[in-house]
């Protein structure tokens, strides 16, 4: 029974799993977790809110998973992913800018670090090599 072997996977292709799969990671974790707690001491509404966001971003850490063990397939479901890490990123920093930055500060700065650099990391490291 013949196989065919892929070639080595690259460098470039092994940085982009790593951040899909701390993308996933995060995600799946924290939606979990966001799912589970709620918003507690809010209204109905926002908790319906803060639950149903819950959702999207476990099923992103999902979708992020697979994205990187079928790397080597992935075009621009990736810069999408990016795309979504790096809003998060956004929305944090509006956030922050209108209602202030949540204690304990240096938390939520490390929360914010790697929503700003991931997607950078992610675009530039799965982008087609010039020849």
């Amino acid at each position: 029974m013949p196989s065919n072997p892929q070639p080595p996977i690259t460098v470039r292709q092994r940085a982009v799993q790593v951040c899909l799969f701390l993308v996933a990671a995060i995600a799946v974790f924290g939606g979990s977790l966001q799912m589970f707690l709620g918003q507690p001491d809010t209204t109905p509404r926002l908790d319906n809110v803060h639950r149903f966001m819950a959702g999207v971003y476990l099923s992103m850490g999902f979708i992020a998973a697979w994205a990187a063990v079928t790397v080597r397939q992935q075009g621009t479901l990736v810069y999408l992913i990016a795309l979504g890490v790096a809003m998060a990123a956004v929305g944090r920093l509006v956030s922050m800018s209108q209602v202030g930055l949540p204690e304990p500060a240096m938390t939520w700065i490390g929360y914010l670090v790697p929503e700003l650099v991931v997607p950078v990391v992610l675009a530039l490291a799965h982008r087609n090599p010039r020849p």
